[in-house]
């Protein structure tokens, strides 16, 4: 097999070269471009091409796929077997030659590339993300702002009402006009224009969202989950993209990382936090919904009661539990092609994980 490893540079990459019968082998340094890059895949007709997950990733794996590579295998730089802890030598040709060893011998941890559609669709979807958090930090400041002058505002959601902010106008001037002694005026005006631009920004992304959720029935199939709205339906649509590529609802738990880390030695078998790996705002969302989701959702709020003991100690034990369920709902729904089906409360818990597997939704 003729194995080629590509150590991924903005402006320049590390090509090793190596076929596993003969035991040949050798390095070129190429320009990280898709032209030469495509060159690179025409021209040498890997049978395996090797690289590690990243910005360029997606790219340069449609550019392989377009030269006609068979298989390409992307490295998930986040496993641990690729942890460079003591490594005391690390070059792009040792990455190199690493990743094509690793591959060698079966033994790289991959991760799955989508296509570029599902790629710019969780772009947009993180971007959004983005801009939430940049708006989040105006507020603070907003509010800082008028706290180091005396000034008080609603707590809340209150303090943004167009009233609110309405009188916050009033109390902000332009910074050129203001004097030594109200500068934070001038300050608070400009925070409430950049308020104002994100406010508009996010308004655009979301209906540009919204309208790809439309044309998607998988987004509108988690939706009939009660408490799941548009966020975490295209989300979870999105980051599975092939639901199939999932063995079991381990598997998503892991992805996700709901699941807690294990400790094991002899007898002693300790499990901890979570390992908080996979995708953060998928987390946070899935934790708030979970959350949301023991009022409007019998099925939830069962598994919360179930796992909670009644003890405060356990409330965050059982509200990651309860994410954790709910998006291995999500996940079964995806792959049996299933609707929701409505919780009732007579159910046994045995008697509810079997009616949800025949309705395609694995508790």
């Amino acid at each position: 097999m003729r194995i080629l490893a590509l150590d991924l540079g903005k402006s320049k990459s590390v090509a090793y070269t190596v076929d596993t019968a003969t035991g040949e082998c050798g390095f070129k340094t190429v320009r990280t471009e898709p032209a030469v890059l495509g060159r690179l895949f025409a021209e040498g007709r890997p049978d395996r091409l090797v690289f590690e997950i990243g910005p360029l990733a997606g790219w340069v794996h449609d550019a392989a796929r377009e030269a006609g590579v068979r298989q390409i295998e992307v490295a998930n730089v986040a496993h641990e077997a690729w942890r460079w802890r003591h490594t005391r030598r690390k070059t792009d040709r040792v990455d190199a030659v690493r990743l094509a060893d690793l591959s060698a011998a079966g033994q790289l941890p991959t991760v799955h590339v989508p296509q570029a559609a599902t790629r710019q669709w969780r772009g947009l979807i993180a971007y959004r993300a983005r801009l939430v958090a940049r708006r989040t930090a105006v507020k603070n400041r907003i509010r800082a702002i008028l706290a180091s002058v005396g000034e008080t505002m609603p707590r809340g959601a209150g303090g943004w009402t167009h009233q609110t902010l309405a009188s916050l106008e009033v109390l902000a001037r332009s910074l050129a006009d203001v004097g030594p002694e109200d500068l934070w005026r001038g300050e608070l005006a400009l925070e409430l224009e950049a308020l104002a631009h994100l406010e508009a920004q996010v308004a655009t992304v979301e209906a540009k969202l919204d309208t790809v959720a439309e044309a998607d029935q998988r987004v509108a199939r988690l939706r009939t989950i009660p408490g799941v709205g548009p966020r975490l339906a295209e989300l979870l649509v999105a980051l599975f993209d092939d639901p199939n590529r999932f063995r079991s609802g381990r598997q998503v738990g892991s992805y996700l990382g709901l699941v807690p880390r294990q400790f094991q030695s002899g007898a002693m078998d300790r499990h901890g936090r979570i390992t908080r790996h996979g995708n953060p705002l998928a987390r946070a969302l899935l934790v708030e919904v979970a959350w949301l989701g023991l009022r409007w959702n019998g099925r939830l709020r069962a598994i919360y009661e179930r796992v909670h003991r009644g003890s405060r100690a356990r409330r965050k034990v059982a509200i990651v539990a309860v994410a954790r369920r709910l998006a291995v709902f999500a996940w079964a729904m995806l792959r049996d092609g299933t609707a929701w089906r409505p919780y009732r409360p007579a159910e046994t818990p045995a008697q509810s994980r079997r009616a949800g597997t025949e309705a395609g939704v694995l508790a």
